[in-house]
């Protein structure tokens, strides 16, 4: 995946700097391009006596992104650009500009009311989730309070598949170029009944998953260091428990397999490893 043009989605408020500290975090890492960019809601044009409010409405829409684009300039300086979006929708209008400004990766904080150090999925997220072009980077709640220096790991939630195969490879040149370790995770999630006949199940899950993480592993090492994992538990967030996450750590989930090609399309598995993780997230675009 190339990095060199990041769009930030920056309203006013923690959420947007939340956002914001892990764009500028993956900025000088890859010493990328940083867009910052706020979505207003259109002016509806509306004739006879109307247009005076409209003039009204026009102005405060004007002094709210000025207002929201000076607070994020006074976090990120002058070393990037800042624009304003109109669109309906927040996020369709993040996955508008980042198509009409060629961007490689979409970046936006926790939807208010979600746990300090977890990601809450909004309308903003819901709409890149399950539309964006690119790939889509989500900041836990409370980011901004203590950002790392830097990136330290990149870790791909692995399940075998052609998405995946081609994420682990994404993974391992973009780890490369940021000179940082690549670790594969698989999840295996029990009942934690213990009866025999889920017992040789079990053993038989741990058994493959193991194997194919092996087998994704080999032929990446050459551009990075890989690590693998198999985590368990009886849940997805009791299995991401049961590892130690670094301060730096960012985890990549691939797009479903039944979404539409070269779109970001979140699967089951992927929605509830953003939902129960504490480390930035990104999903990237199906692949063909």
């Amino acid at each position: 995946m190339k990095l060199d043009n990041v769009l930030a989605g920056y309203v006013q408020g923690s959420r947007g700097r939340d956002g914001l500290a892990l764009a500028l975090l993956l900025r000088n890492q890859a010493h990328a391009r940083l867009t910052v960019a706020t979505v207003q809601p259109p002016a509806a044009s509306t004739p006879g006596p109307a247009r005076a409010e409209e003039s009204a409405w026009r102005a405060y829409l004007r002094e709210q992104s000025e207002a929201t684009l000076a607070q994020a300039r006074e976090l990120a300086g002058d070393d990037a650009e800042y624009l304003t979006h109109t669109h309906r929708g927040s996020g369709r209008g993040l996955v508008e500009l980042a198509r009409k400004r060629a961007a490689d990766v979409v970046v936006i904080g926790s939807a208010p009311g979600g746990g300090k150090g977890r990601i809450s999925v909004g309308s903003t997220a819901d709409q890149l989730l399950h539309s964006s072009s690119v790939p889509v980077l989500l900041a836990p709640r409370g980011y901004a309070d203590a950002p790392p220096a830097a990136l330290d790991r990149l870790t791909v939630a692995y399940r075998r598949g052609p998405g995946c195969d081609a994420a682990v490879k994404d993974a391992a040149r973009t780890a490369a170029a940021l000179d940082v370790p690549l670790r594969l995770v698989t999840l295996v999630i029990s009942t934690g009944r213990r009866a025999r006949i889920e017992e040789e199940m079990l053993v038989r899950l741990r058994d493959q998953a193991a194997a194919d993480l092996r087998a994704a592993a080999r032929g990446q090492r050459r551009r990075a260091p890989v690590e693998v994992e198999v985590l368990e538990g009886r849940n997805v967030a009791q299995a991401l428990g049961t590892t130690s996450w670094l301060p730096g750590e960012m985890i990549i989930c691939a797009s479903s397999d039944t979404g539409p090609l070269r779109r970001v399309f979140l699967g089951d598995t992927s929605i509830k490893i953003v939902r129960a993780s504490t480390s930035p997230v990104m999903i990237l675009t199906r692949q063909p």
